[in-house]
């Protein structure tokens, strides 16, 4: 059996500064990273990928990027994907808030000190979910955990010196 894998051709174990904020003192792209998976589970009738800072000093991490509903045939989202402005997401996907608030993705800010861990994770999911782009990623997290056939995630790095 083949294991369920994510993977980017444009990150390795730090951030790019293609995903850094534009903002916030930092000078990045602020745009999503290219991202694919392969061998997803039998059954997969939807996706979702979130981006979550573990490291933000909120007490509570960062959500960075949460979009659902992905067809199952979709196996790729390009760089900049998350500009919801942009319109780069496969028809029926939906972006819903970040930890800023509104849909699309934010690019990363972390704050001085030790480098941040990024958990980037596709999710396989046995269903679409009935939610809409302004569902927190808590919510959108809650949903997730009882539609879950399969996950995969990378880890990445990044920190204000990097930027």
């Amino acid at each position: 059996m083949q294991t369920f894998t994510l993977k980017s051709n444009e990150l390795g174990g730090q951030l790019t500064n293609k995903q850094y904020l534009n903002g916030m003192g930092y000078t990045g792209e602020n745009q999503s990273p290219q991202l694919s998976w392969e061998n997803a589970p039998e059954g997969t009738k939807s996706f979702a990928v979130t981006i979550y800072d573990l490291d933000a000093p909120t007490g509570s991490g960062f959500w960075h990027w949460v979009v659902f509903n992905i067809p199952a045939n979709v196996k790729e989202l390009n760089s900049g994907a998350g500009d919801a402005s942009k319109e780069l997401l496969p028809v029926g996907a939906i972006q819903s808030k970040t930890d800023m608030g509104v849909p699309g993705y934010a690019g990363a800010a972390p704050n001085a000190g030790p480098a941040h861990r990024y958990l980037i994770t596709v999710y396989a999911l046995d269903k679409e979910l009935d939610l809409d782009e302004n569902a927190t990623p808590a919510y959108v997290g809650f949903n997730m955990h009882f539609s879950t056939l399969g996950k995969a995630s990378l880890l990445v790095y990044g920190s204000s010196n990097s930027q």
